[in-house]
């Protein structure tokens, strides 16, 4: 991408701007420091090295959205944000919410961009890990927050907050919970960092554009100089041009894709809170072929039925495991759920699939199933459910809902690049508890 005055990606931070002057102006503008300025260099963060749209907006605002692709620094303008209301005395009490409590910890606190990581040692706090705070000299605290849990946010009061990856929260709600927190102080501030999704609630904030909402877009190529450039040569290039590339590097709010089985507006009009009362309960396998790195995810979905005849989907605890981590993982859902059944499809692993359940638990109900038509076949009458209204999603499963709203007539696994084990699983579930004997299955 050519930089000049007018294009989004050349903004620069003054440190960029510096490295680019011949080595003798460098070292002129680097003489004029005092040596208090030369001190505190490394941590000048408004001075030296945020570029213009990673600082703050001016302005009465209730909440700053930074919709941003992948690298483009949001950990470490929002950690630097949270720092800056501390040392200005601004904010007291701080929440720090993020998708999942190993989230909150591993990047918003101890991450290479986390607050730990952008705070000097004259000024840093102190982290309680088994307390989920973090305590400054001045007396300001900070708490963790898993959006996971929302219920977490009922009671406690702040007059500052930070929301990491918001289009991820599975349970949307958390930011509901947050808001009616956000009570304390003149004028609580809320930051939200996320890589965009058209899920219901970022597009209700982006409603409140400039109103109350403050938003900030952004590219990883802003990023490059501080990226590696294994990553620019590798990642960018593969995705450069494509949707999923328009998503995650260029921070575009793409819609829903031409002629997909599902909507995203249809999966969020049928979303819920809570289940009622189920009759039945299946945990569903789509076992990855390969369990190296890189290799496809192994989909499992938790999903019940409810008296209204209406299928619910539960719980996603999918991901790239090795064989016995997914049978243990799909057991403990099974177990933990109270599920009647585990259903395995066997199409990549035969009867290895059934051994590798029973090494974990050998009393485990289960059932194989077996792929003889092709996915958008098997989708399709799945996909007809959700359309009449008797599919709900207890909470949001973004990579799951993801893989179903990319789902096209004309899917072609090859040309995706990979397999949506998420939809096969969530497929074989809900084939199994609605449509029955007229599935399009084959039962073993």
């Amino acid at each position: 991408m050519p930089e000049n005055e007018t294009s989004p990606y050349s903004k620069r931070s003054p440190v960029e701007l510096l490295a680019s002057l011949p080595l003798q102006q460098q070292l002129e503008v680097l003489s004029r420091l005092s040596p208090e300025e030369t001190r505190n260099f490394q941590w000048d963060w408004r001075g030296w090295w945020a570029r213009p749209n990673q600082l703050a907006p001016l302005g009465d605002w209730s909440v700053w959205l930074i919709l941003a692709g992948r690298g483009f620094g949001k950990t470490m303008t929002i950690s630097e944000w949270v720092r800056g209301q501390v040392e200005a005395g601004d904010a007291g009490r701080i929440a720090l919410v993020a998708p999942t409590a190993a989230d909150a910890r591993e990047v918003l606190v101890e991450g290479p961009a986390g607050i730990l990581a952008v705070s000097p040692s004259w000024n840093r706090p102190v982290y309680e890990a088994s307390k989920r705070r973090l305590t400054w000299p001045n007396g300001a605290i900070a708490t963790t927050y898993s959006a996971d849990e929302p219920e977490r946010l009922r009671g406690p009061q702040h007059d500052a907050a930070v929301c990491d990856e918001l289009a991820a929260w599975r349970y949307p709600e958390a930011w509901d919970m947050l808001q009616f927190g956000l009570r304390q102080g003149r004028h609580p501030q809320c930051v939200v960092a996320t890589t965009p999704k058209p899920v219901k609630l970022l597009k209700d904030l982006l409603a409140r554009e400039g109103k109350d909402v403050v938003v900030t877009r952004g590219s990883t190529y802003e990023n490059r100089a501080n990226l590696a450039p294994s990553f620019l040569s590798t990642i960018v290039r593969k995705y450069e041009g494509t949707r999923l590339g328009r998503q995650e590097l260029l921070a575009e709010l793409l819609t829903d894709v031409p002629n997909a089985l599902w909507q995203r507006s249809k999966i969020d009009e049928l979303r819920v809170l809570n289940a009622p009362a189920l009759t039945r309960i299946v945990v569903a396998i789509d076992p990855a072929a390969k369990s190296e790195e890189g290799s496809d995810e192994t989909g499992i979905i938790v999903a019940g039925i409810g008296a209204d005849g209406h299928g619910y989907v539960l719980d996603d605890m999918s991901g790239q495991y090795q064989p016995l981590t997914w049978a243990r993982k799909a057991i403990n859902a099974y177990k933990g759920h109270k599920a009647d059944r585990i259903i395995a499809e066997i199409n990549n692993g035969g009867e290895m699939v059934e051994a590798t359940l029973r090494s974990v638990d050998a009393s485990v109900s289960y059932r194989a199933v077996h792929a003889t038509r092709g996915k958008v076949i098997r989708a399709e009458p799945i996909a007809a459910l959700y359309e009449q209204g008797k599919v709900h999603h207890v909470g949001n499963f973004a990579k799951l809902e993801d893989q179903l709203c990319e789902m096209t007539l004309d899917f072609d696994r090859a040309a995706a690049g990979y397999s949506p084990d998420r939809l096969d699983a969530a497929v074989w579930a809900l084939s199994d508890l609605m449509l029955g004997s007229n599935s399009l299955i084959d039962f073993f």
